[in-house]
């Protein structure tokens, strides 16, 4: 399912015009981002966790040319499911 499909059924569901469930959906989308991006993390409870985690500087290596590089240090988004969510796919 991507992002358009994604909006489809929302408008379906709820009842909403494409432009309205683009809007919900964006709005959404932006609060988790904004929220991320202060340090904080996101719970939706029942769904799962969005939360934010430091990975550090590593040595890895140039795959074509063998040659060793430095990785930089960065910020990335992890995600944990919720109960509810892990037993509804299962």
């Amino acid at each position: 399912m991507n992002k358009g499909d994604l909006v489809n059924k929302i408008a379906e569901d709820a009842n909403l015009t494409k432009a309205q469930a683009t809007e919900a959906l964006n709005s959404v989308l932006n609060a988790v981002s904004d929220t991320l991006k202060d340090g904080n993390k996101v719970t939706l409870i029942g769904f799962g966790t969005f939360s934010i985690s430091a990975r550090a500087a590593r040595a890895g290596r140039n795959p074509k040319t063998g040659e060793s590089i430095t990785i930089a240090a960065k910020n990335i988004v992890k995600f944990k499911a919720g109960k509810e969510l892990s037993d509804s796919v299962q």
